[in-house]
């Protein structure tokens, strides 16, 4: 198979996107991003990274780091909650709770979890924060907890009548909504007996309203006033609220909120770079649950080869565009969130878009390109200049300035092992 023109594996963090192709360093990606970030590291801790810095983030299945790194990029999100790491704060109302201050070790591997503990209070037993929420707006809950005592736990919010989602955080399930509906939750292990649990709620009202973590003493999908133990509990650390319709990277907080600013890499290539007349785009990407987009193209929207990820649809478009559409194809995802290994290759009367291994739509006999010295950048956008992003992770991007053939692109497409399939579908083999 042909060499590919240009080659982005991520390898290193830095200031830009750094491509193994070309050599010369023309194929590298300039990132931007103000403020610090958190990633998960090859050890699989959660870390944080300095100002202007990019993220490589390793995946882990089952709490465990599993494969190569690969990019993350997130839109810009705040962390409402102040003091994320620590309860034993006046910020936390203990309500027949108490807090022992860095008991235990955390995800990001410090002596600085808090062990949240029952009075014998026969009452509600629950460690919460207020915020001002603004009616109609989504926000997604979170917090990372383990058992101390208790295998289950709440998330609550007294907006709209009330919402609260019962976890048992023993075996890593979701019992269910206690109260209101469940428009949305998650719990995922991070290793070491944590999960991350979510609640997401659309507010009601524009008010101040409570945010809490709970301790709760039995496994059924109610909640309950009883008799708390002094001795028995669970152990908590970063919470977070945030707006948005998902979770994304904890964002650790003190005496007042923290904003992580949005992530972009565009820039990548020149003109010599890419051929106008024929070649392929291939992306080994997962995308956030949002629009996102990939795009070959001349510093505009008016020439571009790109991919499109549609979230309200879990679908990918491949698209040539030279002032009108020269092919553009979509395909369902079976799933959200998971790799996916796509080409899309254009030559005048030919072109062909490829995903994990299989041609899934082709065009024979129609179909122009570009004039010469038309393409002249490839970027983590629409070629908008950040207006239209790609909010994912990334794990390989390459450039071919010719068109490949079938052959080729079904190696290119498809998944070396059957380990290297089950882990880029974030799947458990057993």
């Amino acid at each position: 198979m042909a060499k590919p023109k240009l080659a982005l594996i991520p390898a290193a963090q830095g200031s830009k996107f750094y491509s193994v192709l070309p050599s010369s360093g023309v194929g590298d990606f300039n990132f931007s991003h103000s403020g610090s970030a958190t990633r998960i590291n090859s050890q699989g801790l959660i870390e944080t990274v300095g100002n202007g810095v990019s993220r490589l983030n390793y995946p882990m299945i089952d709490g465990v780091v599993k494969g190569c790194p690969h990019h993350i990029l997130e839109p810009q999100r705040t962390n409402f909650i102040t003091y994320s790491e620590d309860f034993s704060q006046s910020a936390w109302s203990k309500l027949n709770t108490t807090i022992s201050p860095n008991t235990t070790i955390s995800p990001d591997g410090s002596l600085n979890a808090d062990s949240l503990f029952e009075t014998t209070t026969n009452l509600y037993h629950d460690c919460l924060q207020n915020y001002q929420v603004s009616s109609g707006v989504t926000y997604i809950l979170s917090c990372f907890v383990k058992p101390n005592g208790r295998d289950n736990c709440y998330l609550y919010t007294n907006d709209g009548g009330g919402k609260a989602i019962k976890f048992n955080v023993s075996n890593g399930t979701i019992i269910g909504a206690v109260v209101g509906t469940d428009d949305g939750s998650k719990i995922t292990y991070f290793g070491n007996g944590w999960y991350r649990v979510e609640m997401q709620l659309t507010a009601t009202s524009t008010a101040s309203k409570q945010f809490s973590v709970s301790i709760s003493d039995n496994n059924s999908e109610t909640i309950s006033a009883y008799v708390g133990d002094p001795t028995k509990g669970i152990i908590i650390w970063g919470a977070m609220l945030e707006q948005g319709s998902y979770a994304t990277s904890y964002i650790p907080t003190t005496t007042a909120a923290v904003t992580r600013s949005a992530e972009t890499a565009n820039g990548s290539g020149d003109a010599s770079t890419f051929n106008d007349s024929e070649g392929v785009l291939m992306a080994e990407i997962s995308a956030l649950a949002e629009t996102s987009r990939i795009s070959l193209n001349d510093g505009t929207t008016s020439n571009n080869v790109r991919f499109v990820y549609n979230a309200g649809a879990n679908r990918i478009d491949s698209i040539v565009f030279n002032g009108s559409n020269q092919f553009s194809r979509q395909y369902i995802l079976p799933t959200q969130g998971s790799f996916n290994k796509i080409s899309l290759k254009y030559k005048p009367n030919d072109f062909a878009f490829w995903v994990n291994g299989f041609k899934v739509s082709s065009l024979i006999g129609s179909g122009t390109t570009f004039t010469e010295g038309t393409l002249s950048e490839l970027d983590f956008d629409a070629g908008s200049n950040g207006l239209l992003p790609f909010f994912g992770n990334t794990k390989q991007i390459q450039y071919f300035d010719t068109a490949l053939i079938d052959s080729e692109l079904e190696t290119l497409t498809s998944w070396v092992s059957f380990s290297d399939m089950a882990q880029g579908q974030l799947y458990t083999i057993e």
